[in-house]
């Protein structure tokens, strides 16, 4: 769902001057007033209203829970402009101590040298590396093994479908072994006579990047120098959802509109029984009645692969500018945020993936998972997921797939056709890319 910034960082931070005469005063006030105080520190993040909230929650209660720290919170309007107003700030010298960042904006950070690298600090018992999934711990540390940030949180795309369209069309949720079975599903569920449709993606490139990784596609070849995604596993899939879509019409896309319009569009088709099913964030458990839908993971594209969809972090990342005092209070705040306890709490009012593996040895969890299936599905999924693999263009590849990806679901252009040009252009991308 995060848009892959295609600007560079030195070009992105220019114009972060300018807006950093703009900044809050709130972002300028005094860190810290006596050596009496907790030391105060300034914490930049961005989420849904829900997810927002949560946040202060957890926020308040750290800083009631001790007196060293007090986390002091700005939000920004999403995760862009997370990033865009903290090159303002870093340009300004008023940049906050931390931030929730996606990976690519933390992992610029750490290339110009603005990041803590957070190794020295993970010794403790209860902030082991182990402590976290390996997918999103992985996306937080750089190829000389720099730790520029650590998970927040996760998500990644799973499957929602109607209780009652599975019962109509006589379906065991458990058969949907591949994409393929999902595809028989569809049709099996439209021939009831009683869904206008048997399933429906979300619009863009995600749901058919998903799909195409577990048919085994790359990005790139192995050398770096060649762009890969007009192989024949990407056209298999995207020809794939071609047909469902346009030739068959067993699913459809909704496009367009303000904000997440086609999102929600999407959502409440298969609440109120137009459609079998859609493929959505882990993050939209807070807004679905499972009474109506329940979920599952995305499956193989065949028998002979397996189910990798990507698996996302957001990451917490500490500034390598703030004083040692903030640093520390910065980490000792992320210690708070990704323990077991805060942990649970985010994904059970959320929706998001929890980052701590051991929050399946909280008791309490277990029963609430055990009455609640549905918790589990991304957590369970993400164990087998993928990292989006990287972009060394700066977002053309992803750029490039996106267009594609509109020309084969909204324009019933062949696969074949809408990737060859794509690959054309990523490769021109690319190879401009490597001769810098």
């Amino acid at each position: 769902m995060k848009k892959i910034a295609s600007l560079s960082f030195v070009s992105l931070l220019s114009m972060g001057i300018l807006l950093g005469c703009q900044s809050d005063q709130s972002v300028q006030e005094t860190k810290n007033q006596s050596q009496d105080s907790p030391v105060e520190v300034e914490f930049w993040y961005a989420g849904g209203k829900t997810a927002v909230n949560v946040v202060q929650d957890i926020i308040d209660e750290y800083n009631a829970s001790q007196d060293d720290f007090e986390i002091k919170a700005v939000t920004q309007a999403d995760y862009s402009e997370t990033y865009t107003r903290l090159q303002a700030g870093i340009a300004g010298n008023q940049a906050p101590d931390f931030a929730l960042l996606g990976v690519d904006d933390a992992r610029n950070l750490n290339e110009n040298g603005l990041a803590e690298d957070l190794n020295a600090q993970m010794t403790s018992d209860n902030v082991k590396a182990d402590n976290y999934l390996e997918v999103f711990a992985e996306q937080g540390v750089s190829e000389d093994g720099e730790r520029f940030g650590l998970p927040a949180y996760g998500t990644t795309q799973v499957l929602y479908y109607n209780i009652s369209a599975f019962k109509e069309a006589n379906i065991n949720p458990e058969s949907i072994k591949t994409w393929q079975d999902l595809g028989e599903a569809a049709k099996a569920i439209k021939d009831t006579g009683k869904f206008m449709y048997g399933w429906e993606p979300m619009w863009g490139s995600s749901n058919l990047i998903d799909a195409s990784l577990s048919n085994g596609a790359q990005l790139i070849s192995e050398d770096g120098k060649t762009v890969q995604i007009n192989s024949k596993e990407w056209i298999e899939v995207w020809e794939s959802f071609r047909k469902w879509i346009h030739d068959d019409q067993i699913m459809t896309v909704h496009s367009g509109g303000q904000g997440w319009e086609y999102w929600y569009k999407t959502i409440d088709d298969v609440l109120d029984n137009t459609a079998g099913g859609y493929i959505g964030s882990s993050g939209d458990q807070a807004d679905l009645d499972f009474s109506i839908v329940q979920a599952m993971e995305q499956p193989a594209w065949s028998d002979k692969t397996s189910s990798a969809p990507v698996a996302s972090a957001l990451l917490l990342t500490v500034m390598k500018n703030s004083s040692e005092e903030e640093k520390e209070g910065a980490f000792e705040f992320i210690k708070y945020f990704t323990s077991v306890q805060s942990q649970i709490k985010w994904t059970k009012e959320v929706g998001y993936v929890a980052v701590n593996k051991n929050i399946l040895e909280d008791k309490d969890y277990k029963a609430y998972v055990a009455e609640n299936p549905q918790a589990l599905v991304p957590f369970s999924q993400v164990k087998h997921g993928s990292i989006l693999p990287l972009d060394p263009t700066g977002g053309a590849i992803y750029d490039a797939l996106t267009i594609a990806a509109d020309k084969v679901e909204l324009e019933n252009v062949p696969a074949e056709k809408a990737l060859d040009e794509a690959q054309k252009v990523a490769q021109e991308a690319l190879d401009k890319a490597l001769k810098k």
